[in-house]
């Protein structure tokens, strides 16, 4: 296994990206788009062109171009880390699974060990950073100043996380388990990145998964390789990546990751009032309803009285998509858009709808989503302290002549 240090960052992970000494090569991010504006566009080993947010530790968003359609490609899937140095090989001849903790029998197992003896299952499902769309908060928060580009949706292959606990042998009392990855901080005083999910949620939920395959091909080293946890419906905060460790512990987890960071307002909608503080949090875990017209791209010339096909994709926490809905005239009235092949309810579901500008000058199209539960989007956005949950109506203008 090998290192990025700080030394070498631009040059074993970005030998073959386009930051060199600080300089851009490869353009710049939608200029449409004053969030992601003037941020150079970089490409890593086994990515193309994306958004860079920062490289040490690298955070990547992946251009909204990349979203008009169900599967995100791996070369464009977004990339969040929280520490540094991370990983940036990894034998496999060498590297080991470890299942301990709270267990009566202890596991190891190397990646053709967790191949052989569990099954293998496969989940469509969407990951979501915590802070996607971070960058809109207003009052402005602190933390990674996103887009809307910090998801993805791949099918997901690999071995159900509560086979490998059964393996193990859970012990009475045992109350959660933690996951820890490969990357670890340069400094003591740095907390490692480690996080954990009640016991119930995993032996409860055949979705939760230890992936070793993404879209059909061993994952991609910024985005887990080997092995990452996948938890379907919840922010991406969960799903830990290049996973080593699991740990089965007999009381709650409150490491830094867990408390006081990824945590929420303890209200109904999870907000406070924009500018104040919230009196209790909550950690986050299933992700809010969200739709986005992807296509025609924003600022777009359309003819005036001819007709356009808009396409766009919805997602929600896993109940899966009921409805999608568009507007032309500032929400006043709404029409139902014509919705794609069901992937799955953890999964992005694509919808497109017709459309004819009705005038000359600027137009604007608003999208909403509705789940099987009935949840859906505000026409005000909501706001906390972390830049978290966010969920409102979207809207995109085209100039129309």
């Amino acid at each position: 296994m090998g290192f990025l240090s700080r030394r070498q960052a631009l040059g074993a992970l970005g030998g073959a990206a386009a930051v060199v000494a600080g300089r851009t090569l490869t353009g710049w991010a939608q200029a449409s788009d004053p969030i992601v504006a003037g941020r150079p566009l970089v490409r890593y080993p086994q990515k193309t062109d994306l958004i860079l947010l920062t490289s040490r530790p690298p955070q990547l968003e992946t251009p909204m171009k990349w979203f008009d359609r169900a599967i995100t490609p791996n070369e464009a899937f977004f990339v969040r880390y929280h520490v540094f140095p991370i990983p940036t090989r990894v034998d496999l001849t060498t590297w080991r699974l470890r299942v301990g903790g709270h267990v009566d029998r202890p596991l190891e197992l190397s990646m053709d060990e967790l191949k052989a003896k569990f099954a293998a299952v496969s989940v469509t499902a969407v990951n979501q950073c915590s802070g996607n769309s971070r960058g809109r908060f207003a009052p402005r928060v602190l933390g990674g100043q996103w887009g809307d580009g910090a998801m993805g949706n791949a099918e997901w292959v690999g071995c159900r996380l509560r086979d490998l606990l059964t393996a193990a042998g859970v012990r009475q009392g045992a109350v959660e388990v933690t996951f820890d990855g490969l990357d670890k901080p340069a400094f003591p005083s740095v907390p490692d990145f480690v996080k954990s999910l009640s016991l119930g949620r995993v032996l409860d939920d055949g979705n939760v998964i230890v992936a070793y395959q993404m879209n059909g091909a061993p994952l991609p080293m910024l985005n887990g390789f080997p092995a990452r946890l996948i938890v379907p419906g919840w922010y991406a905060t969960y799903w830990v990546k290049n996973l080593s460790d699991i740990t089965v512990v007999d009381r709650p987890f409150e490491q830094f990751w867990m408390k006081p960071a990824y945590r929420i307002p303890d209200t109904p909608c999870g907000c406070v009032e924009p500018g104040t503080a919230p009196k209790a949090t909550v950690p986050i875990n299933r992700m809010t309803v969200r739709s986005f017209l992807t296509s025609p791209e924003p600022g777009t010339r359309l003819a005036g009285g001819r007709q356009a096909m808009l396409k766009g994709i919805a997602f929600d926490g896993g109940y899966g998509i009921r409805e999608v809905e568009i507007s032309d005239d500032g929400g006043t009235t709404w029409r139902r858009a014509a919705l794609g092949r069901d992937l799955g309810p953890y999964s992005f579901r694509e919808w497109s709808a017709a459309w004819t500008p009705p005038r000359s000058g600027a137009a604007k199209v608003m999208v909403r989503a509705f789940n099987r539960i009935g949840e859906s989007q505000g026409t005000e956005p909501l706001w906390n302290p972390a830049g978290y949950l966010r969920n409102v109506i979207e809207s995109v203008e085209y100039q129309v002549s």
